[in-house]
């Protein structure tokens, strides 16, 4: 990649890894990330993150060079986003769920120079590696060159890497609206703003709570490590999400703080039948990456008390800009039972605007996209400059939501301007899944689309026209697209058409598929 292409340096900044170090003096005797197999204090995360660091330099890596993460929720992972913010390496995490032809894609796109994974993963995409010379690290590998051995070799003593505002920190992944892999560039200077952003919110956690994240700390649940681990607190990694082993769980460990997808909350209303304060510990349960039904919400507050809290945000902004915090929960219910439909006020850092097509800022009530600006917004996109200009105009990020306003400043979103699914909190963009469709044999056109789905928000459906002479095989197409995609983007209704419908140009009129499952819905989004 050029060196044009890379954010400019900007003014020098305190180290992230800094201020976790710091923290981990300060509270090294208490436990800082748990899991099912292991447990780790602050001293001991701090000086394995060290190790790390020195291994990863020691294996040839040099400052900038990109470190792939390809592992379920496990503390590894945060050991090795500590020693990549320590050595200044870039962070390039890949979704546990993917299949492995995406994987070697990712790769091949971030050139990782090294991927952390397992032997039984690190099978699966090895013949997807479209460079061979790619290092793999791997948590179960043979005796003396796996994970453990290499820190067992390495020094527990570390400079942290000096850096700059502009420094590449970390490549968050989604893809792209035309099918094409994309990158989120989250700078160092990005990195230290959505610390500042967790750390001024009035729900702040500290020593003796416990954070439990149950969503792929590779995504939305992972931006609240850093915060937690710089307030003492807990962070305990669930493998995977079973409601009622969930709820188990969650009440042995009396976890205080959470985060979930709007899924899990509507499981979990299921798993717990109407019960009041399942979980007598929580003091906040924090909900969002997907649009939640206020009718959910109040139902979620009967149950679990006044402790939700929702944020709203993407890569491209480091994590949240808005919050509708639990006070604006509480107030919504009792006095503007309308405001439940909002993601809330933006954070005091962030600048959050509802703008027309030229860009002009629009007055409370009108509808326009949301645009944000601040030292949390993206670099742009990793070796994607046309997509970052559709994008990152004059600093602005133009998210693609559209938008409008209250007299006190709520943020209600009312659509999309893109197609993007959201399923389970995950984003799922047609045009990718159609591309996958095109290549079976038997499919002559496709449309993929949004449908409402009370499990999962929204599922991915599909109409498609078939070539002539070829019989409708669903569970054939079923297994193809298993195949070549992450569970959360194969499609979960796919209909056979004659043909699909098309404006003049030839283009297909997605709106005009998806309408018909959306009536009756006051919102395009669920």
């Amino acid at each position: 990649m050029a060196a044009s292409d890379l954010p400019a340096p900007g003014a020098p900044i305190p180290n992230v890894a800094t201020l976790i170090a710091r923290s981990c003096q300060a509270h090294r005797d208490l436990p800082a990330v748990t899991s099912a197999g292991r447990s780790l204090r602050y001293g001991e995360l701090d000086q394995r993150a060290s190790r790390l660091a020195n291994a990863l330099l020691a294996l040839g890596l040099v400052r900038g060079d990109r470190v792939g993460i390809y592992l379920p929720n496990c503390t590894e992972i945060v050991e090795i986003e500590l020693a990549c913010y320590k050595a200044a390496l870039v962070k390039a995490p890949f979704n546990a769920r993917l299949s492995p032809r995406e994987v070697g894609e990712i790769a091949a796109n971030s050139g990782a120079r090294l991927i952390v994974t397992t032997a039984e993963r690190a099978e699966a995409f090895r013949p997807h590696l479209q460079n061979p010379q790619v290092q793999l690290l791997l948590l179960d590998g043979p005796e003396g060159e796996n994970y453990e051995a290499q820190l067992a070799r390495a020094s527990d003593r570390f400079d942290i890497a000096p850096v700059h505002a502009g420094d590449l920190a970390v490549l968050h992944y989604t893809s792209g609206s035309s099918g094409v892999l994309k990158a989120a560039m989250q700078t160092f200077g990005n990195r230290l703003a959505q610390l500042r952003k967790f750390l001024m919110r009035g729900e702040q956690m500290q020593p003796g709570h416990t954070l439990g994240l149950v969503g792929p700390i590779t995504h939305a649940s992972g931006m609240q490590i850093a915060p937690a681990l710089c307030t003492g607190a807990t962070v305990h990694l669930f493998g995977r999400f079973e409601p009622a082993a969930f709820i188990d769980e969650m009440r042995a460990l009396r976890v205080t703080h959470t985060f979930m997808v709007p899924t899990m909350v509507n499981m979990l209303l299921q798993q717990v039948q109407g019960q009041y304060r399942p979980l007598p510990d929580l003091l906040r349960l924090g909900y969002g990456a997907a649009p939640m039904a206020p009718a959910r919400i109040l139902q979620a507050m009967d149950v679990f008390g006044p402790i939700l809290s929702q944020g709203y945000g993407a890569g491209e902004t480091t994590s949240g800009v808005c919050a509708l915090t639990v006070q604006d929960h509480l107030y919504a219910r009792a006095a503007r039972p309308e405001r439940l439909a909002s993601c809330g006020r933006p954070f005091l850092e962030s600048l959050v605007e509802i703008v027309d097509d030229a860009g002009r800022a629009l007055p409370p009530g009108e509808i326009g996209e949301i645009v944000v600006s601040g030292d949390d917004v993206f670099a742009g996109y990793w070796r994607a400059p046309d997509l970052t200009t559709e994008v990152l105009r004059d600093g602005r990020y133009h998210t693609g939501d559209l938008a409008r306003t209250d007299e006190d400043g709520f943020v209600y979103i009312v659509d999309r301007k893109k197609d993007m699914v959201i399923s389970g909190g995950f984003n799922v963009y047609p045009s990718e899944v159609e591309a996958v469709l095109y290549e079976h044999a038997a499919v002559a056109d496709a449309c993929v689309f949004a449908i409402p789905d009370d499990k999962w928000g929204e599922a991915v459906a599909a109409h498609v026209v078939l070539k002539p002479g070829q019989q409708p095989d669903l569970q054939a197409l079923d297994g193809f697209c298993a195949e070549r995609l992450g569970g959360f983007k194969r499609p979960r209704h796919i209909e056979f058409v004659q043909q699909l419908p098309k404006n003049p140009n030839g283009k297909v009129m997605r709106r005009a598929v998806q309408a018909p499952y959306w009536t009756g819905l006051d919102r395009k989004v669920n």
